[in-house]
């Protein structure tokens, strides 16, 4: 494994697990559901666009600053709060600003985990917010990112669209309009996701956007209860907008838990961003427990490769690893898990 793949506790999981553990996790056909573009790029495709940032650019300031962020991600990102982690995206920003950088950046990701002799996953379904620069327009950025996504069959990628919280109403609509023109060109586009910081922006605006999402059959995933801080009255209200998944769902309440056991909405789970982002102390009192025990249905996923250094079959050895490591589950149940995940595609959720 390079340092584009895992270090912490997906390396020490993945490391206690002997070859035909490996191989069995390696084998199962699985979903990866809740991967970022962003914070999913290799460190080698950083370094490549950085160095050839550096040799077009006169400010060395910018350089410098550049790669220390890039060292810091190869060292191993610390953060005290998930709130730290929002500051590790204006490099990659910057970097990924112009189609081409763009480009090349997505065909990375979609390569590290759909490709090569050992791939990550069966299906991804990447996400991405769009972002205008003075190179691109926020239509041209997702048309970048779906020229590579739909280099893959449609049984092997897909592409959801995020509408960040902190941006507001007038960026939301435009993204939406975006997502529903593309999605009526018949273009790859699957869905749309509420992501971003999760204590800013009053949920209630997005009320109408997610409705006339889903009047346009696109499938609605929601960043949700990410935080002790968002509200038992956010989680509900978001709930009412009924989306076809969960992304975390880390503090819901006895209340929201009833719901979304009642409704089978299926939870997107980052063992590794959970720990890492300590909204999770352990594996032995996390969230995922609740949800196996009653068998609803949850994914296994990455959240974002680069700065907690694992990837999605590191995140299987923590299922399959012995406590403390991991969760020790037994081989049968990893692999329900992972029927789980493929249940959950977007593109089955809405045919259902």
């Amino acid at each position: 494994m390079t340092i584009d793949n895992i270090h912490g506790p997906a390396k020490a999981a993945l490391d206690s697990l002997a070859k035909g553990q490996v191989a069995f996790l390696q084998s199962l056909p699985k979903a990866e559901l809740h991967a970022h573009l962003n914070g999913s790029i290799p460190i080698s495709t950083l370094e490549e666009l950085a160095r050839e940032y550096i040799a077009s650019s006169g400010s060395k300031f910018s350089s410098g600053d550049m790669l220390e962020t890039i060292e810091n991600f190869k060292a191993g990102v610390k953060l005290e709060k998930i709130a730290d982690f929002f500051s590790l995206f204006p490099v990659i920003y910057t970097l990924t600003s112009n189609p081409d950088a763009l480009r090349r950046a997505t065909r990375a990701v979609l390569n590290r985990f759909l490709d090569g002799d050992e791939p990550q996953c069966t299906y991804l379904e990447l996400r991405t917010g769009p972002r205008k620069t003075d190179k691109m327009s926020r239509e041209e950025y997702i048309r970048a990112v779906l020229d590579e996504v739909e280099r893959y069959d449609e049984d092997r990628a897909g592409l959801i669209i995020t509408l960040d919280r902190p941006t507001g109403p007038d960026n939301w609509k435009e993204i939406l309009d975006i997502a529903l023109k593309l999605k009526r060109e018949g273009r790859r586009v699957l869905g749309v996701d509420l992501a971003g910081d999760p204590l800013k922006a009053d949920v209630e605006d997005f009320r109408a956007f997610f409705a006339q999402a889903k009047e346009a059959s696109l499938g609605v995933t929601l960043h949700i209860a990410e935080t002790p801080d968002n509200s038992s009255e956010e989680t509900l209200k978001l709930l009412s907008y009924q989306p076809d998944r969960l992304g975390h769902a880390t503090f819901l309440d006895e209340k929201a838990i009833k719901i979304v056991t009642e409704e089978n909405t299926p939870i997107e789970i980052c063992l590794s961003s959970n720990l890492l982002c300590k909204t999770a102390t352990d594996l032995e009192t996390h969230h995922i427990r609740q949800y196996l025990r009653c068998d609803h249905p949850v994914a296994i996923c990455t959240d974002d490769t680069l700065p907690f250094r694992t990837n999605l079959l590191a995140e299987y050895a923590l299922l399959l690893a012995a406590p403390p490591l991991g969760l020790g589950l037994s081989e049968d149940e990893v692999r329900k898990v992972a029927e789980m995940s493929m249940n959950s595609r977007l593109k089955v959720l809405l045919k259902q």
